[in-house]
Parts: structure tokens; sequence; C-alpha cells
């Protein structure tokens, strides 16, 4: 199942592209991208892991980017 992520707050491509590295990294997910210009994160992956997905990509956003956010729906 793919699904799109508002993000608010990221600061700049370099960010974009670790977050999207380490966000690919996780169990579970099967494509991730994080987009600096449309400030949205894409994540591809079984519909009953995205809630746990999701909560890792939270703390990695955070790790790399103390200000940005992932927007819920």
């Amino acid at each position: 199942m793919r699904k799109t992520y508002q993000m608010e707050d990221l600061d700049c491509a370099n960010c974009a592209a670790k977050m999207e590295a380490m966000i690919r990294k996780i169990d579970g997910v099967q494509s991730a991208t994080v987009s600096f210009l449309a400030q949205k994160l894409v994540l591809e992956a079984e519909e009953a892991e995205l809630e746990r997905i999701l909560k890792e990509a939270e703390k990695i956003c955070k790790k790399v980017d103390p200000d940005c956010e992932i927007v819920l729906p």
C-alpha cells in the first residue's frame, strides 16, 4: 500500500536525503521517498505495518531535523 504524508519544516534537501535513506532501512518498507521541494513523504509498505513504520519514520525525522514534523491525517 502506498501512502503520502505532508511534512512541515523540512529544512534542506540534504536532510531529506538522509531521512529517505534511513527510512528505507526500516523493516517492512518496500519504498520511501522524501521530497524537500514538495515537503512530502511517500511510503510503500504492507497496510498492517504502516502504523509501526510511520512511528519509526517520525523518530528518524526528529533525529535528522528536530523541527520537522510528519502531518498525520
